[in-house]
C-alpha cells in the first residue's frame, strides 16, 4: 500500500545547521529526514548524522542516510537511500540485514521506475521534475506531467522531488504526486520551520 507522508526533507549544505535543520523538520513532524553531505569526509558526516540522530531518537521523525550503507549502520541510523549509481538494493539488504530499516531508491525514468517494483524498496524518489543544482552531474528533467504519471502508475510509495518549492508545489500535487521533497528551499532559508509549515499547507490543501 502506497504511504502519504508529504514532505520528505533531504538536508544538503542547510544554512542553519544540519542539526537545527533536523530540529525543524521534528518540530514540524516530518515523515522522514536524509542526511546528503555529498564529497564531505566520511568521518564528518559520520559526526553530523549521530548529531541528527540524537535529535529524531525518540521522536516520529525518521532517519535516513544518504547513499552509503556503513555509515547508516555505524549512526543508527533508520534506513538508507540508495542512487542508481551506488550499491544495488538487494546487497544493501544482506549486508544491513536487520528487520524493520529502510531502503529508498532514486528513480529517474519509467523504466527504472518499473525496474523498481521487483526489488521492493520501501519507497521511491521520483525525478528531477525540474531542473535542480543540487546534484553535480544532474539527470534530465522529466517535467510535471511525466513524473506525475510515472508515480500514478507506480505501485510503490513515491517522492516527487527535484526543484520543488512553494511556486510549483501544487501543480506538481496536482499532477498526480502525494509525497514530495524540496531541498533548496528550505536549506538556503535561515528560518527552515517556516517553509516547511508553507509547504506542509500546500500539501494538504493542493488536491
Amino acid at each position: 500500500m502506497k504511504e502519504n507522508f508529504g514532505l520528505y526533507m533531504v538536508m544538503t549544505d542547510p544554512v542553519v545547521g544540519y542539526e537545527a535543520c533536523a530540529r525543524a523538520a521534528v518540530n514540524c513532524g516530518l515523515r522522514y529526514v536524509q542526511l546528503r553531505m555529498k564529497n564531505a569526509p566520511r568521518a564528518a558526516i559520520l559526526s553530523e548524522a549521530k548529531k541528527v540522530r540524537a535529535v529524531t531518537a525518540g521522536t516520529g521523525t525518521l532517519f535516513i542516510m544518504n547513499d552509503d550503507v556503513e555509515l547508516a549502520w555505524a549512526s543508527g541510523a533508520d534506513g538508507v537511500h540508495l542512487g542508481q549509481g551506488d550499491m544495488p538494493l538487494d546487497e544493501a539488504r544482506k549486508l544491513w540485514n536487520v528487520p524493520g530499516k529502510i531502503f529508498g531508491l532514486s528513480t529517474h525514468s519509467e523504466a527504472q521506475a518499473e525496474a523498481a517494483v521487483v526489488l521492493k524498496p520501501d519507497y521511491i524518489g521520483v525525478g528531477p521534475v525540474f531542473p535542480t543544482p543540487t546534484k553535480t552531474i544532474a539527470d534530465p528533467a522529466l517535467g510535471i506531467e511525466r513524473a506525475g504519471t510515472i508515480i500514478k502508475n507506480s505501485p510503490l510509495t513515491c517522492v516527487a522531488l527535484g526543484g520543488l518549492d512553494e511556486t510549483n508545489l501544487a501543480a506538481v500535487l496536482k499532477a498526480g504526486a502525494v509525497n514530495f521533497c524540496a531541498v533548496r528551499a528550505i536549506m538556503q532559508n535561515p528560518e527552515p520551520e517556516k517553509v516547511i509549515r508553507a509547504l506542509q499547507q500546500i500539501g494538504r490543501t493542493a488536491v
